[in-house]
Order: C-alpha cells, then sequence, then structure tokens
C-alpha cells in the first residue's frame, strides 16, 4: 500500500501567499538581474565550443601520434591506456582553461584581438598545470605528446575563432548582429566617436540610433556623419532614449557632466534593464596593451604604458628586418634580375629609381625602388601638380601620365617597392613602419606629423593594408601614428600577413 505524503494545507496556503517585499527594489533601480544572450550570441558561444571540443580532439590524437611515431615511443599508441584518458581529459581540460581565461566572454564576440590573446593563455595555463601535476604526483605526462599537441590546440583553436568571426562579419555587413547604440556627451566628442562606430562596424558590432548631446545648439550637430542619428535630447534624458530607440548598448564619450557618482548611477540604471555601458577615457589612438587599470582607495586610474622605441623588443625588430630582409633578397634575386631587365626594354632607361627620403630620427637616406616612371618624371611633377586626386601633402594622381607601361604593372601589385629590401638590409629602413617620405613633405608637417620619425620608415605598414593610395593625408597620418605609438612584434606579423592579400588584391595602388 503506498501512502501519499501532503503537505499541511496551512503551509501550502502561506508559500502560495508570499509576502510584498519591504521595499521595491527595482522602482530605485538595484533590483538583481540575470543577464542573458541574444540568440546569436548564444549560438556563436556554443559553435565555439564545439569547434574548440573538436580541436582538442584532433590535436589529441595527433599528439598521440607523434608521441609514438617521431619521438620513438615503444608502447603502440593504439593500444596504450593514453588514448582513453587523452581524448577525454584533454577536451575538457581545454574547454575548461578557454572559459577560465575568458575565451567566451560575450563580450569579445566579433571584436577586437581579446579572444585570440585568451586562446594564448589558455595554453600557457593548460602547459604549466601539466607540468606542475606531472612533477608534484609523478604522472607520467609523455614531452612529445605535450610537445605537438598544445601548438596544435592553440594555432587550431585559434583559427577556428577566426572562422567562426567572418561569419560574424559577413552579417554585419548585411546590417545584421549590429547593437543599437545610443551616444551621450558633448556634439563634438559625439560626432568623433559616432565617426570611429562607422569606421569600421565589422570589428565594434554598434550601430548608433540616437544621440544625447549636453550643447544642443553646438555647430558639431550639422556634421554630416550624425545624418541618420536621431537626436534625443541631454545626457540627462540617457534613459529615456533607451527605452524609446530600445537600446542595447549605451557609449559615453568623455565629459564632466558624466563622471563619477553620476556615471556610476546611470551604470546601476542600465544594469537593471540589461543594457552595456561602454566609456571613452578620454584618450585616442591608444592600443589595449598599453593601457591598465590602477587603484588607488577605490579611484580607478587609466595607465598608459609609453609606446616601446628602444630596448629589446625594437633592437629585436631590427635584427629579424636584417635577417628576413636579407633572405627575402637570396631567395628573389633571379627575379629582381629579370624585373630589371624587363623596365631596361621598355624604354632603354634606368632599371632602378633613387630618391632621397627621410628615415629614422630625421636622417636622410637613399632609397630604392623600381623605376616605374618615365625618366623625365621628376621634370613634369610641376605640370600635374593641380591634378592631384584629392591627397596635396602625398602627390598621387590615378591616371599618372608618367607610368610606363611595365610600370603600371610593378605598381598594381607594389613590386616596384621590392628594391627597398637593400635599405631593410642597411638598416635605413624597417619591413613594417611608416611610409617612408620626402624631405618636401616633412617640410610641410605640422608637430603631430613630426612623430612620424621617430621609428624607422617601412616598406608596408598600416598605410599599405589599410586603401593604399586611396587614403586621405588625415588618414595616412592617423595610421602611422597609430604604429608608432602602439607596435609590436605581433603587430609587425599581422600587417605583414595583410600585406599579402592587399597586393594580390592590387587596389588601391596607383
Amino acid at each position: 500500500m503506498s501512502v501519499e505524503l501532503r503537505a499541511p494545507h496551512g503551509m501550502r496556503e502561506r508559500a502560495r501567499q508570499r509576502p510584498e517585499p519591504h521595499v521595491d527594489l527595482s522602482h530605485y533601480g538595484h533590483a538583481r538581474v540575470v543577464h542573458g544572450l541574444q540568440g546569436w550570441q548564444r549560438r556563436h558561444l556554443i559553435m565555439c565550443a564545439l569547434v574548440d571540443g573538436a580541436v582538442a580532439l584532433v590535436a589529441a590524437l595527433v599528439g598521440l601520434l607523434a608521441r609514438t611515431e617521431l619521438f620513438s615511443s615503444s608502447t603502440s599508441w593504439l593500444g596504450s591506456h593514453w588514448v582513453g584518458t587523452a581524448l577525454v581529459v584533454l577536451p575538457a581540460v581545454w574547454l575548461l582553461s578557454l572559459y577560465r581565461t575568458g575565451a567566451y566572454a560575450a563580450r569579445f564576440i566579433g571584436a577586437g584581438t581579446d579572444e585570440y590573446r585568451a586562446v594564448t593563455r589558455a595554453g600557457l595555463i593548460l602547459t604549466a598545470v601539466v607540468a606542475f601535476l606531472s612533477y608534484a604526483f609523478k604522472l607520467e605526462v609523455s614531452r612529445g605528446f605535450m610537445l605537438v599537441a598544445v601548438p596544435l590546440l592553440i594555432i587550431g583553436t585559434g583559427l577556428g575563432r577566426w572562422l567562426l568571426r567572418q561569419g560574424i562579419v559577413r552579417a554585419r555587413r548585411r546590417g545584421e548582429r549590429l547593437q543599437n547604440t545610443v551616444v551621450v556627451g558633448r556634439a563634438d566628442t559625439v560626432a568623433e566617436m559616432v565617426r570611429q562606430i562607422r569606421r569600421d562596424p565589422e570589428t565594434i558590432g554598434l550601430r548608433v540610433v540616437g544621440a544625447c548631446v549636453s550643447d544642443l545648439d553646438s555647430a558639431a550637430l550639422n556634421d554630416p556623419i550624425l545624418e541618420g542619428v536621431q537626436l534625443v535630447g541631454t545626457p540627462y534624458d540617457t534613459l529615456d532614449a533607451v527605452d524609446d530607440l530600445d537600446a542595447e548598448v549605451v557609449a559615453v564619450s568623455s565629459h564632466p557632466d558624466l563622471a563619477g557618482h553620476a556615471l556610476r548611477r546611470l551604470g546601476w540604471m542600465l544594469e537593471q534593464r540589461g543594457v552595456d555601458l561602454l566609456v571613452s577615457p578620454g584618450i585616442v589612438e591608444v592600443a589595449g596593451p598599453r593601457l591598465s587599470l590602477r587603484r588607488a582607495e577605490g579611484l580607478p586610474m587609466l595607465h598608459v604604458e609609453r609606446p616601446v622605441t628602444s630596448g629589446v623588443a625594437y633592437r629585436l625588430k631590427a635584427v629579424i628586418d636584417r635577417v628576413v630582409g636579407l633572405s627575402i633578397l637570396v631567395v628573389m634575386s633571379p627575379i629582381l634580375l629579370a624585373i630589371a631587365l624587363l623596365i631596361k626594354l621598355d624604354d632603354r632607361g634606368p632599371a632602378f629609381f633613387r630618391q632621397e627620403r627621410v628615415g629614422d630620427g630625421g636622417q636622410p637616406f637613399t632609397m630604392i625602388k623600381f623605376r616605374s616612371m618615365a625618366v623625365d618624371a621628376e621634370a613634369r611633377l610641376a605640370q600635374l601638380a593641380s591634378q592631384h586626386d584629392g591627397n596635396e601633402t602625398l602627390f598621387k594622381l590615378r591616371k599618372d601620365p608618367r607610368v610606363t607601361r611595365v610600370g603600371a604593372i610593378l605598381r598594381k601589385y607594389s613590386i616596384d617597392e621590392l628594391p627597398q629590401i637593400f635599405n631593410v638590409v642597411k638598416g635605413q629602413m624597417s619591413l613594417v613602419g611608416p611610409r617612408p617620405p620626402l624631405k618636401s613633405e616633412v617640410d610641410t608637417y605640422e608637430d603631430d606629423a613630426m612623430r612620424r620619425l621617430r621609428v624607422r620608415p617601412g616598406m608596408t605598414g598600416l598605410w599599405q593594408v589599410s586603401g593604399r593610395s586611396d587614403l586621405s593625408w588625415e588618414d595616412s597620418l592617423r595610421l602611422d601614428l597609430w604604429y608608432v605609438d602602439n607596435w609590436s612584434l605581433a603587430l609587425d606579423a599581422q600587417i605583414l600577413v595583410r600585406t599579402v592579400k592587399a597586393v594580390v588584391r592590387g587596389t588601391g595602388a596607383y
């Protein structure tokens, strides 16, 4: 006989009639909130976890195979207890390591390089943990297995994340997967922030739908960049703008009225609405690795590291430049000779063009290029000066009559720049750096532009991979100054990879 247990009638009644809270925290903007992800964000993170797990399985199998075949292990990996252990433990530990380093943080989805740094940190943490456990508990973890598996984990996971991110980029180009954003601040800073967001929506992932400005009568509101952005009111109307425009993000530019406790209270109110808060620190063109947060008695201060223009990393860059440059010169010498012969046969003029440029520290040097123009190109420059294509500082003419037949092909794919390898080997230039300017250009520089001369000029740089000759002087300067302040060996490697892509496309070169 079964006995059904029932709660006393009075207890069930009290459970149904819970007392109302003495204070309604939601009325004051302090209610406990459970933040959720959008559907596409949740699907993306699930795909990331599946890809990461699949990469870990492949890395485990390849590591076991390498342990047997490459490191002369006497135990067949197929018959070893390692198989089951590795195929279960490695994916689980790898996913946990990625989670602990923030690789699944929603704020990294489709934005910046922090996601890839988290993957690298996870690989280092995994190696350190395995080494410690092996030593502490005398575990027989194969060094050959780890030597192969960990690099595969880092590279494979990073590549998988990059491929998944391309799907987000394509969707954002169609206007999808963008977060509705309200920008708050002074009119001029709001306009600049909107300009920055619209410059690269694929990476930033924001769509500006409204603005709250403190100076409603400012001339900056006539800036064309604000076309299509609804002007809601002043910063005091931010919450109304969020509710009316269904915003998911509030971006605050540097503004004295929105700082300290006022900004803190705004964050509380946005938290209850499930809206993210982004705050511009008021400092521009500084990369994330140079920024860190210092705390002093509860006061958070942003610490900005000085740019690297000396020290071990800078000297290592010079060594890498010369070694890689010399290697390229040896490998490509037959090609360089063939190109020189084609130029010579085209119009019987010299194969190389030499021109004085200004380099590191303002020191002049002679830059070498393949000649892509007629022999009398310099003499004819004055006749064409008024026909430039919108860039007076850097003279560029889309259909320059001085360019030869062979020169047009060389310029399209930047082949005319190859002899600058000689300058790299001599230490006058770098593989990556600002564009080497003419003396006449430097004479027109303002104080800010002079900062370009703090480092060695490069064969390629951010200007090369971001539009080449299509860039305005202001954009070229902005990119070069950003590079001078934020360069790193990793950034140089990234620019070199992007250069290959830009050269193959052949766009923006004339």
